[in-house]
């Protein structure tokens, strides 16, 4: 089966998913976005309420902070030739007694995501996106809290970015780390407008 139909076929099963039904409280509605052709691969959380009535991936305050981390515009964060999205968990899992978000289903990451990755070949940068991300993708940190993982930015890999987060919840973090904005944001878009644009950098910057 040709790569674009089997990615197709999974994104089709993805979307047909029912594995942990009885424990959403909205009911499934699995969000992925992702094209053979992508460059860019975006691994976040889980969807939140405004994204589960949309079915639209960051379609929310998170979504337009985390378009200006980027530096890019709406209409190419949501180009699926070019950006993938999916998080470690595809439906909205409801929230704890807090208010907040709870986490992403488990059974989704281990599920899904084996399927998925193997069908994006033309992926030059992923953004791992939150503590979850994090916990599945790197393994070797798990003693490290978020901050510590993304203030070593310098030593990942060119083809990998780790990221806050961009929730409102987490405005103060970024108040108190000033070097995100001033530091590896610059360097971050410069990353990403090259992977987009399809522009071989000698360095990361």
């Amino acid at each position: 089966m040709p790569q674009e139909d089997a990615l197709a076929q999974t994104l089709a099963d993805i979307r047909a998913c029912r594995e942990c039904e009885s424990q959403l409280p909205l009911g499934p509605r699995p969000v992925i976005r992702a094209s053979v052709t992508a460059r860019l691969l975006i691994i976040a959380q889980a969807p939140g309420t405004r994204v589960h009535e949309t079915g639209l991936s960051f379609n929310d305050r998170s979504g337009d902070r985390l378009r200006d981390w980027l530096g890019v515009s709406r209409d190419e964060f949501y180009d699926e030739s070019r950006i993938a999205i999916m998080g470690m968990g595809f439906c909205y899992p409801g929230v704890d007694r807090h208010g907040g978000d709870l986490p992403p289903r488990p059974e989704c990451a281990p599920l899904w995501h084996p399927r998925v990755l193997p069908l994006l070949p033309a992926i030059e940068l992923t953004l791992l996106i939150g503590l979850h991300a994090h916990q599945r993708y790197l393994p070797e940190t798990k003693r490290l809290s978020v901050s510590e993982r993304v203030a070593r930015w310098r030593e990942q890999p060119a083809d990998r970015f780790v990221l806050p987060h961009p929730s409102w919840r987490n405005t103060g973090w970024l108040k108190r780390n000033p070097w995100f904005t001033d530091e590896l944001l610059p360097v971050l878009r410069l990353r990403v407008r090259a992977v987009l644009d399809g522009v071989v950098l000698n360095e990361r910057g």
